[in-house]
C-alpha cells in the first residue's frame, strides 16, 4: 500500500518543525561552546555537575548525569554528576515541609561547592523548583545554565542563568528532542575542551 499525500504532508511537516527548532538551537553555537569550555574549566577544578528537573524533564537530568558519570563512549573519562530528582525520598520530604518549589534549591545548598555547575531542565521555562535551584545555585557562586522551551519562560530571563539554550517550539515533543540533543553536544563538547587542556599540561591525564 503506498504512503498518501496526507500522511506524506503529515511526516514532512513533523520533520520540519524539528529541524527549524534545531537550526535556531544552533545558531547559539558560540555561546554553547563558551559553556561547554567553562564546564570543562570547572570539571578539571574540581567541580561536579548538578542537574534537575521535574516530569519528563527529570529524566533529562538523569540521563544527563549518567552520561558523565559512566559515558558509553568506551576510554572517556568519567567525570562528577548528580540528578537531584533521583532521591525521591528527598524530594517528597522537603516537598511535603517546604513546597515542591524548594525541592531542588534545598539539596542545592547542602551538596553544592562554589566551584560546581548546576542545570536546570524545564520544557517550557515556567517551572518553580527549577528557577528556585537554579537560584539558589547562583547565590552559592555556581555557574548555572538552563535548557528551557517556547520563549524561555522566567528561566531564561532569570539574573541567576549565565547561559540559558531554548529549543524554541511549542510543541513539548520537538523541545524534549532537541534537549536530548543538545545536553549531547553538551557532554561531547566538554570532553573536547577538557581533553585539550590536559593535552596543555605536561603528563596530563597520561594514565588516560
Amino acid at each position: 500500500m503506498g504512503v498518501t499525500s496526507t500522511a506524506r504532508t503529515a511526516v514532512d511537516e513533523a520533520f520540519r518543525r524539528r529541524d527549524a527548532a534545531g537550526v535556531r538551537l544552533a545558531e547559539d553555537a558560540e555561546r554553547i561552546a563558551t559553556a561547554c569550555r567553562r564546564m570543562a574549566e570547572r570539571f578539571r577544578s574540581g567541580g561536579k555537575l548538578i542537574v534537575f528537573g521535574t516530569g519528563g524533564a527529570g529524566t533529562d537530568a538523569s540521563h544527563v548525569a549518567v552520561e558523565f558519570m559512566h559515558p558509553v563512549v568506551v576510554g572517556t573519562r568519567a567525570l562528577p554528576a548528580i540528578a537531584l530528582g533521583n532521591d525521591a525520598t528527598t524530594v517528597t520530604g522537603v516537598g511535603g515541609r517546604a513546597g515542591l518549589a524548594e525541592a531542588f534549591a534545598h539539596q542545592v545548598r547542602r551538596y553544592a561547592e562554589p566551584q560546581d555547575m548546576a542545570l536546570g531542565i524545564s520544557q517550557d521555562g515556567h517551572c518553580p523548583a527549577v528557577l528556585r535551584g537554579l537560584e539558589a545555585a547562583h547565590e552559592l557562586g555556581l555557574y548555572t545554565l538552563a535548557l528551557t522551551g517556547g520563549d524561555g519562560g522566567p528561566i531564561a530571563r532569570s539574573p541567576a542563568v549565565v547561559h540559558a539554550l531554548v529549543a524554541d517550539s511549542p510543541d513539548p515533543a520537538v523541545v524534549k528532542e532537541i534537549h536530548v540533543t543538545a545536553y549531547h553536544v553538551l557532554w561531547e563538547l566538554v570532553h573536547v575542551f577538557h581533553a585539550r587542556a590536559g593535552a596543555g599540561r605536561p603528563g596530563a591525564d597520561a594514565h588516560h
